[in-house]
C-alpha cells in the first residue's frame, strides 16, 4: 500500500519517537531526518531537534542539508564562531547552494554586520528557486539598518512573487508609517486592491491609514469593505468602532465592539472602549459594568483600572477613586500612571503623607514632569519637610533649569531656613526669568512675602531702569 506525503512522514516521526523511547537504532533515510528535523523546528522542540540532528550525521555523515540544520541548531544557541567554521567548511564543497550564503548572513545578522548579511543574500539571491523567502530577508536586514526605503522594496518585491504573502504587506505599510509617507501607502494599497478587490487585510490597512489622516469617513467605508471580505475579522470591527468614536456615533461604536464579544473570547481593548462610550452617553451605570468586565478579563491592562478610577475622580468620590487604584498598584507596584492617580487622589483627601509618597514613587519610577516635582514640594511644604522640599527642587532644576517656579520655591524655602544669602540669589533670578510669578512665594510663604527685605526686593525688581 502506498502512503501519501502526509503518511509517511507521520510514520517516520513515530518511529524515531518509538526509537527514542526503547534506545533500539532504527535507520532512516536523510530525507526522513531532515522532515523530522523540520517538524521538531517548526513546533519548536529544540532538543528533539538537535538529537535528530545528531543521530542523522551519525547514519549520513555526508549529508549537506544535515550538516545545515547543525549549522541552524549552532546558530540558535549563539556558537556563531563553530557554526562558521562548519558553514566555510561546505562552502569550499557547495558553492552553490543558497543556503550557506542564507545561514552565513544569519550570523554576519547577529553580530550586527548587515551589510555583510545583504551582500551575501544578494548573492544567495542570485542562485535560489525561492526567490521570495530571501527577498524577505534582505528586507528584515534593511529594517534592521532602518533603512525603509530599501526595506520597503524588498518587501514589495516579495508580495509581486505571491500576493498571499501578508506579512509581506504589513512590513511595506510599517515602511510607509515609519516614513510619515500615509498618502502613498493609501495609493499603493488602492493599486494593490484593484488586483485583489477581495483582500480584508488591505482594506483594513488602507483604513488605518485613512484614521491617522483623520479622513474618518473615508476610514470607516475601507473597514465596511475589510468586513464584506471577510465578515469574521475582528480587527476591522474594533477599528470601525474606533472611527465611530471619532465621529460621536457612540451606540454604533458599541455596536461593532458588541460584534467582536460574540465572535472570540472578549477582549479587554474591546469591553473598555464598550465603557467609555457608555459613558460618554451618561450610562454610568453600564459604563461601571463594562469597566468591570474589562479588569476581569485583563488585570494587567492598566486602561481599564485608570478608567474605573478616573471615573470616581471625574464624580468627585475620591474614596472609590482610592480603592480602585489601591487594588491597581497591588497588581502592579511599577506602574507610573497608578502611582501619579494615587498621589492626587491622596491630595484632594488631604492625606498628604500618602500623597507625597505618590509622587515619591511616580518620580522613582521615571516621570519627571514639572507638574510632578512641584506638587511633591508644595505637599513637602505644607508637612513642613523644608530639607526635602530643597532637594526634591534641586533634583527638578536639573531636568528644567532656568525655571522661575522652581526658583520663588527655593527663595521661599532658603528664607524659612533662614539661609538668607542663597534665599536671595534664587528670589533675584526668579523675578528675572518672570516677575508675575512672585505671587507663588505670597501663596506659598505669606509670612516670607511680608517680610520688608523681600517687599523691597520685589519692589526694586519691578522699578523701571532708568
Amino acid at each position: 500500500m502506498q502512503l501519501s506525503p502526509n503518511e509517511h512522514n507521520n510514520f517516520s516521526l513515530s518511529r524515531f519517537e518509538s526509537m527514542l523511547k526503547t534506545n533500539n537504532v532504527y535507520f532512516f533515510d536523510s530525507e526522513e531526518f531532515e522532515e523530522i528535523i523540520q517538524h521538531y523546528l517548526e513546533n519548536g522542540k529544540i532538543a528533539l531537534a538537535k538529537k535528530a540532528t545528531k543521530l542523522g550525521l551519525e547514519q549520513h555523515p555526508t549529508s549537506t542539508n544535515l550538516k545545515l540544520f547543525q549549522v541552524e541548531m549552532y546558530i540558535f544557541e549563539n556558537q556563531l564562531d563553530t557554526a562558521e567554521e562548519l558553514l566555510d567548511e561546505l562552502y569550499v564543497l557547495e558553492q552553490s547552494n543558497e543556503e550557506i550564503y542564507i545561514q552565513k548572513a544569519n550570523i554576519y545578522s547577529r553580530r550586527d554586520e548587515h551589510k555583510k548579511a545583504i551582500a551575501l543574500l544578494e548573492k544567495a539571491l542570485e542562485i535560489t528557486n525561492d526567490q521570495a523567502d530571501v527577498l524577505s530577508l534582505l528586507g528584515m536586514e534593511y529594517l534592521f539598518m532602518e533603512d525603509f526605503e530599501n526595506a520597503k522594496s524588498y518587501f514589495m518585491k516579495c508580495l509581486e512573487q505571491d500576493e498571499m504573502d501578508y506579512s509581506a504587506l504589513y512590513n511595506i505599510i510599517y515602511c510607509f508609517d515609519f516614513l510619515e509617507q500615509h498618502e502613498a501607502a493609501i495609493d499603493y494599497l488602492n493599486d494593490f486592491l484593484n488586483k485583489n478587490p477581495y483582500c480584508e487585510v488591505a482594506w483594513h490597512q488602507v483604513g488605518k491609514q485613512y484614521f491617522v489622516l483623520k479622513e474618518y469617513k473615508k476610514a470607516l467605508a475601507a473597514f465596511d469593505f475589510a468586513i464584506i471580505s471577510d465578515d469574521q475579522f475582528i480587527g476591522a470591527y474594533l477599528e470601525k468602532g474606533k472611527v465611530l468614536e471619532k465621529l460621536k456615533e457612540y451606540e454604533l461604536a458599541i455596536e461593532s465592539y458588541s460584534i467582536t464579544l460574540g465572535l472570540d473570547d472578549p477582549t479587554s481593548f474591546a469591553l473598555l472602549r464598550i465603557g467609555k462610550c457608555y459613558e460618554k452617553l451618561g450610562d454610568n451605570e453600564l459604563a461601571l459594568q463594562f469597566y468591570n468586565k474589562c479588569v476581569e478579563e485583563d488585570a494587567l491592562l492598566d486602561k481599564g483600572w485608570i478608567a474605573i478610577t478616573d471615573f470616581y475622580f471625574r464624580k468627585k468620590n475620591y474614596q472609590k477613586a482610592l480603592y480602585y487604584i489601591e487594588k491597581a498598584i497591588n497588581i502592579d507596584t511599577e506602574n507610573v500612571l497608578y502611582w501619579k492617580r494615587y498621589a492626587k487622589i491622596n491630595k484632594r483627601l488631604n492625606l498628604y503623607e500618602e500623597a507625597e509618597h505618590g509622587f515619591r514613587r511616580s518620580i522613582e519610577l521615571g516621570n519627571y514632569e514639572m507638574e510632578t516635582w512641584l506638587s511633591r514640594c508644595d505637599i513637602l511644604i505644607a508637612l513642613g519637610e523644608y530639607d526635602a522640599a530643597i532637594n526634591n527642587l534641586l533634583q527638578a532644576a536639573e531636568f528644567y533649569p532656568e525655571n522661575a517656579e522652581i526658583e520663588y520655591r527655593l527663595a521661599g524655602l532658603y528664607f524659612k531656613m533662614l539661609e538668607e544669602n542663597k534665599a536671595e540669589f534664587h528670589l533675584k533670578n526668579a523675578m528675572d526669568l518672570d516677575i508675575e510669578f512672585s505671587l507663588i512665594i505670597e501663596e506659598l510663604f505669606p509670612s516670607v512675602f511680608k517680610r520688608q527685605r523681600v517687599q523691597q526686593l520685589i519692589k526694586n525688581h519691578k522699578k523701571p531702569s532708568v
